[in-house]
């Protein structure tokens, strides 16, 4: 590209640290020119560190700065809606974090703003973008399983336990649509359908098995009404028979598990840690006649971007800033957009209207 895209990002908590200021900065593409955030003395002390030119404890100020091309919404939840509709309205390209906002409807509007304005829009749904999903995407469709005949997830991880952290205590209002259906079931069921077909059907079962979450520094008793433990099963676009579990609060966590199963063939894909994970996930494999899974490497072609010192967390943000950066230039349309957010909407909300009177 002739000049570089520059990045304003809203929020300065460890996601943009970690994740997404090291991402952009191992990219030719990019540069990050402004940073901001409610506290002015953090946002500078990340901006010095990371030589970013401007901080702002304003975000209004950030989205009207002319020298601000792409703006990057990382705020809490409950923020992304508006903070979205303010980037849009200035007519800048927008990158908001997973979820778009906290409903349904108000993601439906943004959509329609972003579409009218001819902005591009990024949703950081970027699970499917790592090297190891869209390895084991092309796999399923070059025919390694055959015919899909059903697909399992288990998506199992310590967050939104029985004991949280003051900070985060926002969290616990379910009307903040953060917990494990909407956070953890929008992001790995966006990479599973990416890469096996979208449902066509299905049902749901929900439920709390902790229904009071205690505040560890205070020790304050909250009652919580989101659920922790989810199961879905259906039918998928293609044929096959799906489901989805998705649990919560484990002290002994899972991690992330998918086996694809097929008539020729099945795929397993595994990553001890799940979520904020600091290797990519581990892809296995059986067909042509074997009984046993066997690895399967990641050819090096589907790790083409110079991040391999970032954790894989990370590497997957950068994998979808690069197909943003594509799309811009060529009009490809292969980053998840704003219509990806409405669609995982749409279907959280399904799932929560079939799980009936599980759901509290």
């Amino acid at each position: 590209m002739g000049s570089k895209i520059r990045v304003g990002i809203i929020g300065s908590g460890g996601w943009a640290r970690y994740g997404h200021i090291p991402a952009l900065q191992a990219l030719d593409s990019f540069k990050v020119v402004a940073l901001a955030g409610r506290n002015k003395e953090k946002v500078q002390k990340y901006a010095d560190e990371f030589n970013i030119e401007h901080a702002f404890d304003n975000a209004d100020e950030l989205v009207a700065h002319p020298g601000v091309d792409l703006v990057v919404v990382l705020a809490p939840s409950p923020e992304h809606g508006r903070l979205t509709e303010a980037a849009i309205a200035a007519g800048k390209d927008v990158y908001t974090e997973w979820p778009l906002s906290t409903t349904t409807a108000e993601s439906e509007k943004i959509l329609a703003m972003a579409e009218a304005k001819g902005v591009k829009h990024v949703v950081g749904l970027q699970r499917r973008f790592s090297p190891s999903s869209r390895y084991w995407r092309d796999l399923v469709q070059q025919g390694y399983v055959g015919k899909i005949r059903a697909v399992r997830m288990s998506v199992g991880v310590d967050a939104f336990g029985e004991v949280m952290p003051e900070f985060a205590k926002w969290a616990l209002d379910a009307a903040n649509f953060t917990d494990v259906l909407s956070i953890y079931g929008g992001h790995f069921q966006d990479m599973l359908f990416h890469g096996v077909g979208f449902p066509a059907k299905l049902t749901a079962v929900m439920t709390n098995q902790f229904p009071v979450t205690t505040i560890a520094e205070t020790g304050e008793k909250i009652a919580y009404t989101s659920p922790n433990e989810v199961m879905v099963i259906g039918t998928l676009s293609g044929g096959g028979l799906f489901s989805v579990q998705l649990e919560g609060a484990q002290v002994h966590r899972t991690g992330l598990q998918i086996d694809v199963t097929g008539t020729a063939g099945a795929l397993r894909i595994t990553n001890a840690r799940g979520f904020q994970n600091t290797e990519d996930n581990a892809i296995a494999g059986m067909n042509k006649g074997t009984d046993t899974f066997v690895a399967l490497p990641i050819p090096a072609t589907y790790a083409s971007l110079p991040v391999s010192h970032l954790d894989a967390s990370a590497q997957d943000v950068a994998y979808l800033y690069a197909a943003y950066a594509r799309d811009k230039e060529t009009g490809s349309a292969d980053a998840t957009s704003f219509k990806d957010a409405v669609r995982q909407h749409r279907l959280i909300d399904q799932i929560a209207q079939t799980s009936g009177s599980f759901f509290k």
